[in-house]
C-alpha cells in the first residue's frame, strides 16, 4: 500500500511547490506593477521564497529523472531476464527433446536388458528389452526396489554382490535358462558400479545379455570347478568358458593380474581431447589431454569411469602412469610437431610421492630425445590438498626440468587459491561444474571472471573444461579465458589421429 501511494505522494508534492512558486510570482508581479503597498520586507521575504521554491523545483527534478532512469535500468534488466529464462527454457526444452530421442533409440534398439539402479537400489531407468524379459510394466518398476518385482533367482545375483558393487567392484555371472518355447538360453549378467566425478559410487547398472543356443549346441555345468560348458554336437568340440558361473570379475589379486598382464601387453588405448585456445594466434599449438581406456574381452572399451578407482584401490596406478608416460614419449620421439606441442597427463596421488618418478620422467626425455615443455602433467586439487607437501616437491622438481604443471578441478574458495601461495603451476584448470551452467547461472559467471583474473595477476594460464556447447565457449572467450576442451569443442578420438592431422 505505501509503495502504491509513494508515487502519488511525489506527485503531489511537486504541484504544490510548483503553485507556491506561481502564487508567488504572480504577488511579486503583481506589486510590481500594480499599485499595491507591500512593504519592503515582505518583497524581500517573497522573493526569497521564490528562490527556495525554484530551488527545490530543481532538486525534484534531478530526483525524478534519477527515479526515472533506475526504473528504466530495472526495466532493461527484467526484460533481459526474462528473454534468458525463455531462452533457457527452449534450449533446456530441445536438448530434452533431443535426449529423448536417444534415450528412445535405445530403448527399443538395445539388444541388452539394462537398468539403472541408485545407490538405494531404487531403479532409475529401464530399457524396452529390460521390461519384454521380466514382463512387467513401467509402473511396475519405476523407483521400486529389484525385490519387489525381480524373481528370487534374479536378485540373488544382485543381492550376494551388492556390498562389493557399491565399494566400486564390477561383476560378471551366468545363468542357464529355458524358455517358454522350448530353447535354452545362456544369460551373461554384467553389474557394473557408476562413480561421480570423485570417484565415489552413487548407482550401478545392470545388464543381461541373452544367448540362445542353436540345436547343436549343449550346455552343461561342472559342479567341481562351478564352470558352464558349451558342447556341440556337430563337431564334437568342446569350449569351457573362463568365467567362473558366479565368479568377481575384479576382486583382490585377480583384478591385479588383469591389470598388470594389460600393461605388459599393451591392452590399454590412449585417447586424446584437443584443448583449443580461444585466441587467434598464428603460431598456434597442439594442445590436448591424454585419456586412457582399458580394452576388454570382444575389443570393448572400459572407460575409466569404470576401471581406474579399482587400479587405485590395488595400488595399481604408479605402474599404469608410468606405462602412459612411457608409451606417450616413445610416440612423440616420432611425432612431427612435437617441438610445438603439449601434452597432458593425469599423475594420480600414490605416484605425486613416489621420488623414483622424477627420475623416470627425466630418462623418458632424454632417451626419446623429447623437449621436456612438450609434456604437462594434471593434478587434481583434491590430491593436492590432502598430500600439499609432496606435491610441493613434485611441482618444483617436474618444473625445474622444464615440464608444465596444471592444477585441475579448481574452485573459487578460498583453499583453492591458498594452494596458489604453495604451488608454482603453469596452468589451473577451472572446475566443470562452474562452466557447464554459467550462461544460466550469472554467480557461477562471476566465479569464472574472478578466478580467470586473480590467476592472470599471477601470470597462471586458464583453460575451461566441460564446455559443451559454443556459446558457453563465446562466454569465455569473452571473459579471457586462454583455452576451452569439452565435447562441445572436440571429441575424444585415438592417439594416432593426432599424428595423421599434422602429417
Amino acid at each position: 500500500m505505501n509503495e502504491q501511494l509513494s508515487p502519488r505522494n511525489s506527485q503531489i508534492k511537486s504541484y504544490t511547490v510548483a503553485s507556491i512558486a506561481i502564487i508567488v510570482l504572480a504577488i511579486l508581479i503583481a506589486s510590481n506593477f500594480l499599485t499595491l503597498e507591500v512593504e519592503p520586507g515582505l518583497i524581500n521575504l517573497l522573493w526569497g521564497a521564490l528562490v527556495i521554491v525554484m530551488i527545490t523545483m530543481i532538486i525534484q527534478t534531478f530526483s525524478t529523472e534519477r527515479n526515472y532512469a533506475v526504473y528504466l535500468n530495472q526495466l532493461n534488466n527484467n526484460k533481459e531476464r526474462l528473454a534468458n529464462e525463455i531462452k533457457h527454457r527452449l534450449w533446456a526444452e530441445k536438448t530434452t527433446s533431443e535426449n529423448k530421442n536417444r534415450l528412445q533409440i535405445i530403448d527399443e534398439n538395445f539388444p541388452v536388458m539394462l537398468a539403472y539402479f541408485n545407490s538405494k537400489q531404487q531403479c532409475c531407468y529401464h530399457n524396452r528389452a529390460y521390461r519384454l524379459w521380466f514382463s512387467l510394466k513401467p509402473e511396475q518398476i519405476d523407483n521400486h526396489f529389484p525385490q519387489q518385482f525381480l524373481s528370487a533367482q534374479f536378485y540373488q545375483g544382485i543381492k550376494d554382490n551388492i556390498d562389493n558393487l557399491l565399494s566400486g567392484e564390477i561383476f560378471i555371472s551366468q545363468r542357464i535358462q529355458k524358455l517358454i518355447n522350448g530353447s535354452t538360453c545362456l544369460l551373461t549378467e554384467q553389474f557394473i558400479p557408476h562413480f561421480d566425478a570423485k570417484g565415489k559410487v552413487i548407482g550401478f547398472y545392470t545388464l543381461y545379455t541373452p544367448r540362445i543356443l542353436k540345436e547343436h549346441e549343449l550346455i552343461t555345468e561342472n559342479p567341481d570347478n562351478n564352470l558352464v560348458e558349451i558342447r556341440s554336437e556337430k563337431s564334437g568340440t568342446e569350449e569351457k568358458l573362463n568365467q567362473n558361473k558366479n565368479s568377481r570379475l575384479s576382486s583382490g589379486m585377480s583384478f591385479s593380474a588383469r591389470v598388470l598382464k594389460a600393461i605388459n601387453q599393451g591392452e590399454f588405448h590412449l585417447y586424446f581431447q584437443s584443448i583449443i585456445s580461444t585466441t587467434h594466434d598464428s603460431n598456434q599449438i597442439t594442445f590436448c589431454e591424454i585419456l586412457i581406456r582399458m580394452a576388454e574381452e570382444e575389443t570393448n572399451l572400459i572407460p575409466p569411469g569404470a576401471f581406474l578407482p579399482l587400479v587405485e584401490k590395488y595400488g595399481l596406478m604408479p605402474q599404469l602412469d608410468r606405462w602412459v608416460v612411457d608409451h606417450i614419449t616413445q610416440w612423440l620421439s616420432s611425432y612431427p610437431a612435437k617441438t610445438n606441442t603439449i601434452v597432458c597427463i593425469n599423475i594420480t596421488k600414490d605416484t605425486l610421492c613416489d621420488p623414483q618418478f622424477i627420475i623416470f620422467i627425466k630418462n623418458q626425455l632424454t632417451t626419446y630425445d623429447i623437449p621436456a615443455k612438450a609434456l604437462c602433467f594434471e593434478i587434481e586439487e583434491i590430491d593436492a590438498k590432502s598430500n600439499l607437501s609432496e606435491v610441493t616437491i613434485f611441482t618444483q622438481n617436474i618444473r625445474q626440468i622444464g615440464c608444465h604443471v596444471s592444477l585441475c578441478s579448481f574452485r573459487h574458495d578460498r583453499a583453492s587459491f591458498n594452494l596458489l601461495r604453495n604451488l608454482k603451476v603453469d596452468f589451473i584448470k577451472i572446475d566443470g561444474n562452474l562452466i557447464c551452467d554459467m550462461i544460466y547461472n550469472e554467480a557461477d559467471q562471476t566465479k569464472v571472471s574472478e578466478i580467470n583474473r586473480l590467476a592472470h595477476i599471477m601470470k597462471i594460464k586458464t583453460i575451461a573444461e566441460l564446455v559443451e556447447s559454443q556459446e558457453i565457449a563465446y562466454k569465455l572467450r569473452e571473459i579471457g579465458v586462454d583455452f576451452v576442451q569439452g565435447f562441445g569443442i572436440a571429441q575424444p578420438q585415438p592417439l594416432n589421429a593426432l599424428k595423421e592431422t599434422s602429417d
